[in-house]
């Protein structure tokens, strides 16, 4: 098990990452559940609620970074609710690294996931959008590869393909939307094969 925490007052960034693998969450907590934890020099009245949490913050980490190699996140995402004032908190994440096969489709190009016979496909997560400078940027102006903060998860790979022998899918924004104009954008996919 791995376990990544990051203090309200540090640079804002909860970084996730497996060298082997995808991540997986298994739970999250933004609050406070231990008086020591992202103490240092804070007065004992913002430490003393461990009893405090913010609902849903499991399935927010989750929906953000599994299937994911790396996951950033900006904590300012989580911080905006509040769910015990007066308490200097923290985002504590504990996740596994699963094996996975990873595939990754340019805009307008097709993802082709496969399985050997006899197995099926359950994808991880699946991401479409940028989150990074060099992926599918071949002749590309710069410009069109600049934002690498627009890469939103999506459902849609795992409801057309879990369950099938192989899958093929267009990366566009016709099938998952455009989350962000002027970006050229790609479809990264992780998955494994289970026996049927």
């Amino acid at each position: 098990m791995e376990r990544a925490i990051t203090c309200d007052y540090s640079l804002n960034v909860h970084h996730l990452s497996c060298d082997q693998g995808v991540i997986s969450v298994q739970s999250a907590l933004y609050g406070r559940a231990d008086s020591t934890i992202c103490s240092e020099g804070r007065p004992e009245e913002q430490l003393s609620d461990c009893h405090c949490s913010l609902d849903g913050t499991t399935q927010y980490v989750k929906g953000r970074c599994d299937g994911k190699k790396v996951c950033e996140l900006n904590t300012n995402e989580v911080r905006k609710y509040n769910p015990c004032r007066g308490t200097f908190k923290y985002l504590d994440t504990n996740f596994t690294c699963l094996p996975a096969l990873t595939k990754v489709a340019c805009q307008e190009s097709l993802a082709v996931l496969f399985c050997d016979v006899g197995q099926i496909i359950h994808v991880y997560g699946a991401d479409y959008g940028r989150r990074d400078h060099t992926t599918c940027t071949y002749d590309l102006p710069a410009n069109n590869y600049q934002n690498v903060f627009c890469s939103f998860p999506t459902t849609k790979v795992a409801e057309s393909c879990n369950g099938e022998n192989s899958c093929i899918i267009q990366a566009s924004n016709s099938m998952f939307g455009n989350p962000c104009h002027g970006t050229y954008k790609y479809l990264e996919v992780a998955y494994v094969c289970e026996c049927r």
